[in-house]
């Protein structure tokens, strides 16, 4: 008796390629029903959804997912008839399709946390095959042929219905055929694996099912991959698709003949859909677990903290006379590489934003028929790119305010027909990378604008001066300009959260620009990468600090006599800069380090100037110590979490140090504005 394969070793390189396979489909799918709306067909898009749903059919038999077999495969017949219609598809089509989508990505995420796949959902079969496509035998076409499979392997029983349908009806001069592969150390060695053998078995022919099987096999090994599939292919092409000896190419028996009426094999066409899958894979592309890349930067993080360590001895050692001078050419080497070093790691880690934002055209599609709005989701995102965590982190920001951009932003097709607007509204993403290393996205909607009078009644408080006491009103936690909760907002949770994720947790910065009757922006800026990155150190009240270079945009020094300290400003200044009055704050008296009246005694001796709610702010400290890279480690616990303070760093001596977000510290401590602490109060 055979024993069947524990397939838990091959389920999460399965889970990673069905996910990229169901973004593919839904990208694909939206586009056909784009043009299915205007009337026209969309060809591509139909066999390139056809292809996604083929492979994700031959990947789930592997693994002996059946629920996802099963719809996956009357997904895909249901697009047959739309590829030999010249890629129509009827726009009544495309909502069982994209229920049949959901389905799989539900049983996706069931196998992901270890349990089983449910059934099919009741009537989802029968809604797919209900599409208008016939699976019965067209007259005049070849009769089904039948097979007799290797029962003493049990394959026979591992085969679905629809499986046993595949191998049995074969078209043309088509064989079903069984190719018998066995893994091995030497084989694997010349890239000879399972995963080579079915791609290229999969251009041969319609690849039905792959069944692992454990036991002796030819050649010393313990498990035999069997690859059933329909070819034309001989079997010498076969034995060399599956890397030769001691692979196995034998032809399933033949128990009647496909014959027309006539009596003559009849030559059918076959769909252009079954032709082999090419192109999709790229050779060049390598699958690495986020986890992976995760522990090489934390490498890297050490390695960045002992250069300098290395380089306070090397300091040292010239303080006292020592000869440094090849050490100290050796350190500026050594601290080349690791800049090399730590732009090829962060390169890794990067993914293009457009391909984290691939799922907001679904969600707005499926705002638009809950909320009974038309609307239209525009991206413009060109080549931007984000270090993974970052993309993880925004991507929820992003998703609450384009629902908030449909759900409270664009009026209803009357309210739009009424104010002279088109009946669909437009919601706009855009997004493009600046040379300081941050990232800037925009949120814009064409619809009513934020009424400011109408969300101070609501929040009962006084009209908000401008926009940035407004986002300050919409940031609250808990609020909502909706009276009842529906099933896209109204429950507090929206603005609170952009705004934690955007300023305290990526240490960027919100803005709000509205108009009344014309629309809504909000302008996001979130850094590349928030592990590491280049630091200015500093000293204020006798304290080592350091802030992100790319956050601040000048150095300045700051004259005593070019101070004006206006009455009740309380402990802020103003200084001059090339003739512009920039704010001057006391960084001391913000830490807590200096009281009101110590920060007016003393004059800082250089300024951080930073760019404030749109406005420039110089923040005074006493001593700048240099720049040099710095490890972030963030301050996860909530008991040590302080406003204004994104984490802390070493610096090479084994004391910690505070990484100061200047744009929060000064947004929380600034009297009246309606910050956290005023809201804690």
């Amino acid at each position: 008796m055979t024993a069947s394969v524990d397939l838990a070793d091959f389920l999460p390189a399965y889970l990673a390629e069905v996910e990229e396979l169901l973004d593919s489909a839904h990208r694909h799918l939206m586009a056909v029903e784009a043009s299915a709306r205007r009337g026209s067909a969309h060809p591509k898009s139909v066999r390139e959804l056809f292809r996604a749903l083929h492979t994700i059919k031959g990947l789930s038999a592997m693994v002996d997912v059946e629920p996802i077999v099963s719809i996956s495969h009357w997904m895909e017949s249901s697009l047959r008839q739309a590829d030999q219609a010249g890629g129509r598809l009827p726009e009544s089509s495309v909502e069982p399709l994209m229920e049949g989508l959901r389905a799989v990505e539900q049983r996706m995420r069931q196998l992901a946390s270890g349990k089983d796949a449910a059934p099919v959902p009741p009537g989802l079969l029968e809604r797919l095959e209900a599409l208008g496509v016939s699976t019965s035998v067209v007259p005049g076409a070849a009769r089904p042929v039948a097979v007799t499979l290797d029962e003493t392997l049990a394959l026979g029983s591992r085969l679905t219905p629809v499986e046993r349908e595949q191998l049995t009806t074969s078209v043309g001069h088509r064989r079903p055929m069984r190719v018998d592969f066995i893994p091995g150390a030497e084989r694997a060695a010349r890239g000879i694996t399972i995963n080579s053998v079915r791609e290229r078995l999969a251009t041969l022919g319609d690849l039905v099912k792959v069944v692992p099987l454990a036991g002796p096999a030819p050649g010393g090994g313990s498990l035999t991959f069997v690859l059933l599939l329909s070819t034309e292919a001989s079997d010498a092409v076969l034995m060399e698709a599956a890397g030769g000896e001691p692979a196995q190419v034998r032809a399933l028996s033949t128990l009647t003949a496909s014959l027309a009426d006539d009596g003559a094999p009849a030559p059918v066409r076959e769909p252009e859909l079954e032709e082999p899958e090419e192109g999709r894979r790229s050779s060049g592309t390598l699958r690495v677990e986020v986890s992976r890349l995760d522990e090489a930067l934390e490498r890297l993080a050490s390695l960045v903290v002992n250069r300098s360590r290395l380089q306070r001895a090397v300091a040292d050692l010239t303080a006292v006379g020592a000869p440094t001078r090849e050490l100290r050419a050796i350190l500026h080497e050594n601290g080349r590489q690791l800049r090399d070093m730590r732009a090829a790691i962060l390169r890794l880690r990067m993914v293009r934003v457009g391909d984290v934002l691939d799922r907001l055209p679904l969600l707005v599609r499926g705002l638009r028929r809950t909320t009974g709005k038309p609307v239209r989701l525009e991206m413009d995102v060109g080549d931007a790119e984000l270090d993974k965590a970052v993309a993880d982190r925004i991507l929820p920001a992003l998703v609450h305010l384009v629902r908030n951009a449909v759900d409270h932003a664009l009026e209803s097709p009357e309210e739009r027909r009424a104010a002279g607007k088109s009946l669909e509204g437009t919601v706009r993403l855009g997004c493009h990378a600046n040379a300081s290393g941050w990232v800037d996205l925009t949120v814009t909607d064409d619809g009513r604008g934020v009424d400011a009078e109408a969300v101070a009644r609501r929040a009962r408080v006084p009209a908000p001066r401008d926009s940035d006491d407004l986002l300050e009103l919409l940031c609250r936690p808990g609020f909502s300009t909706r009276e009842e909760v529906t099933s896209t907002s109204g429950r507090g949770m929206g603005m609170d959260i952009v705004r934690r994720i955007v300023v305290d947790q990526l240490g960027g910065d919100l803005r709000l620009e509205t108009r009344v009757g014309v629309g809504t922006t909000f302008h996001l800026r979130v850094p590349l990468t928030i592990t590491l990155l280049d630091a200015i150190i500093f000293e204020c009240a006798g304290l080592r600090y350091a802030v992100a270079v790319g956050s601040v945009e000048e150095l300045i020094e700051v004259e005593a006599a070019r101070v004006v300290r206006p009455a009740g400003a309380h402990g802020v200044a103003l200084v001059e800069r090339r003739g512009q009055a920039v704010s001057l704050v006391s960084l001391a008296q913000l830490l807590g380090s200096a009281s009101a009246q110590q920060a007016v005694d003393a004059t800082p001796a250089r300024g951080l100037v930073v760019r404030q709610r749109g406005d420039l702010v110089a923040f005074g400290v006493d001593r700048l110590l240099g720049q040099q890279e710095i490890v972030l480690r963030p301050l996860e616990d909530p008991l040590v979490r302080v406003p204004g303070v994104a984490g802390a760093t070493d610096l090479g001596d084994g004391q910690p140090t505070l990484v100061l977000d200047l744009n929060a510290l000064g947004a929380a401590r600034r009297p009246g504005a309606g910050g956290r602490e005023e809201r804690a109060t």
